[in-house]
């Protein structure tokens, strides 16, 4: 490793827990004309289209970057990587969160005060259950421990069917139509493409156990609402946990906010309050390899879908 400091950039503004980690690993914080990498912590509208050439790594703070894709921002002149896996604790522990709040019925609890016969009897445990991951990238990793201490099994979905450690069995994404009859809910945590627009439709509703709960922490593409609203108050599934929607935010008259048996939090599932104290560890150990000469976490190129 060079003894020398590496010139950093950290964009749009300040951040202390991020200054932090750049500075622990050896980075000095300079202009980014000066800078040998840029660390961006902001979104797609602002980031500087006019890359200096000595730009040789660029850190993105987000792990689904399909605005920066589509908008044509990542390029094959430096390296680039994304939070891919970075907040997959977050998500997890939010996901396990709202998969027991459906099927316990704590919202219905919360609202109907004590009614307990009907609350009573719908009541259905993750203990003896099985649980779909469809995406079953670093979040599922972190979540599959969480819901086999629960006493639950999981059915992990990835694109390659390579396995995944803890699930009772991995499916290729070409054969994720095998699931919907065989598993109790579902967890949403793919990344949205074209391919997984509306992956959750009338098609696969009709399909699931009247009993499943579906939990996205994804992205709200993945679900058509208009079929999982019909659904829902139809029956043919018991509820609905969304911490994403589409659109987002929902309208303020959006007829989610008025079923009682979908419930949506706002997109918290990796808080944006807390967002780069979970990020700056991992910029951290990026930097060291990047002076180490190290292959880097979470790398991205040009023709990524995601």
């Amino acid at each position: 490793m060079t003894s020398e400091t590496t010139p950093v950039a950290l964009a749009p503004g300040h951040d202390e827990h991020l200054t932090a980690a750049i500075e622990s690993a050896g980075g000095v914080l300079v202009s980014l004309a000066d800078a040998q990498v840029l660390v961006w912590a902001g979104g797609v509208d602002d980031f500087p289209t006019d890359l200096p050439d000595a730009v040789e790594w660029v850190a993105l703070k987000l792990a689904g970057i399909e605005e920066f894709m589509a908008a044509g921002l990542i390029d094959d002149r430096r390296t680039w990587t994304n939070a891919s896996g970075f907040y997959a604790e977050n998500v997890a522990e939010h996901a396990l969160a709202l998969l027991l709040a459906g099927p316990r019925q704590i919202p219905a609890a919360v609202t109907s005060r004590w009614d307990k016969q009907v609350i009573d009897t719908t009541i259905r445990s993750l203990h003896g259950s099985t649980v779909a991951i469809i995406g079953a990238g670093g979040i599922a990793r972190s979540l599959i421990p969480r819901l086999v201490a629960c006493g639950a099994e999981v059915i992990a979905v990835n694109r390659s069917g390579r396995r995944v450690d803890g699930a009772r069995e991995t499916l290729p994404a070409d054969r994720v139509a095998e699931v919907w009859p065989r598993c109790d809910h579902v967890v949403l945590a793919a990344p949205s493409t074209a391919e997984t627009r509306h992956l959750i439709d009338a098609s696969v509703l009709a399909a699931l156990p009247d009993h499943a709960w579906i939990v996205n922490v994804a992205r709200g593409t993945l679900i058509d609402q208009a079929a999982l609203l019909r659904a829902v108050r139809a029956g043919e599934i018991a509820g609905a946990a969304l911490d994403v929607t589409d659109p987002e935010p929902p309208g303020p008259d959006d007829p989610l906010f008025d079923e009682p048996r979908i419930i949506v939090t706002p997109h918290v599932a990796n808080p944006a309050s807390g967002l780069t104290r979970t990020l700056a560890p991992w910029v951290a150990e990026n930097l060291r390899r990047f002076r180490a000469g190290e292959e880097l976490l979470s790398t991205v190129s040009p023709d990524s879908t995601y």
